[in-house]
């Protein structure tokens, strides 16, 4: 059960504004830090977003990532000119605190034979959306809902077939991912690693995808934020990415005067 949070109303942060020197912050993109669009290359993430976001990965001494489903070369494109660690395609590719980006692949033939079999499958169903991520693939169907069951079962007959790879629900999308890749695997390893070891974790996220990493911080005692409707693990609730929005410019706001009182 979540913890719901009041609307936000007036400037009170919904949630409550954090030391940043002693939390490693966790954002999910899509539906956390960006309006979800039809078009994944539609998403944005408004400057003065990513203005708070630099300023709190300043203040946190680094300790602050991206966890999504996306490639990191996506959201270095959605964050520019940032560049942060950042955990993308569900943990298959993790840039660290020092900038040295890890990459799962799959098998040649295996990524072969399961792109030319979705493109195949997909191209049958109008409105359906395949996005390729080298080692992963959505399924999007968000246009397309009366084809829903059949890009169900078209994922589920890949994964019968490559024991490696495992299907993962979301928003209007199926995505097929390695094995052993999720958010939470994915928190836990920038927790043993500078900048976030040592600290309490923070993870927003608004899908599916995300309850692996509140499972994992609730593990850790940390902070579980989810965005919008639906049964989660997560520990707290906001109605909006405006709300995230909102909480992201308070905590930037409380660095800036933590910052000026400092230097007093």
């Amino acid at each position: 059960m979540t913890a719901e949070i009041q609307e936000n109303t007036t400037e009170t942060p919904l949630l409550p504004v954090l030391d940043s020197r002693q939390y490693a912050f966790f954002f999910d993109v899509d539906g956390t830090l960006a309006e979800i669009r039809s078009e994944p290359d539609a998403v944005t993430i408004p400057a003065e977003v990513r203005d708070h976001l630099q300023t709190l990965f300043a203040a946190s001494s680094g300790a602050l990532a991206l966890v999504s489903g996306r490639p990191v070369e996506q959201l270095d494109q959605l964050v520019s000119p940032l560049e942060l660690p950042a955990a993308g395609v569900h943990g298959a590719e993790m840039r660290d605190g020092s900038g040295t980006l890890h990459r799962v692949t799959l098998p040649a033939n295996v990524a072969q034979e399961v792109q030319q079999t979705l493109e195949a499958g997909m191209a049958a169903l109008p409105g359906t959306l395949l996005e390729t991520k080298g080692m992963a693939f959505a399924l999007h169907y968000r246009q397309a809902m009366l084809h829903q069951q059949q890009v169900l079962a078209l994922a589920e007959s890949v994964v019968a077939k490559f024991p490696e790879l495992v299907l993962q629900p979301g928003k209007c999308v199926l995505e097929i991912k390695p094995r052993g890749k999720d958010k939470g695997a994915a928190i836990y390893t920038f927790m043993q690693q500078t900048p976030f070891s040592g600290r309490i974790p923070v993870f927003v996220g608004d899908d599916l995808t995300d309850e692996k990493g509140f499972e994992v911080v609730n593990a850790m005692q940390g902070i579980s934020v989810k965005v919008g409707e639906g049964s989660s693990l997560a520990q707290y609730r906001v109605k909006t990415v405006r709300d995230v929005y909102r909480w992201i410019e308070a905590l930037q706001r409380h660095t800036l005067t933590f910052k000026k009182e400092s230097e007093l």
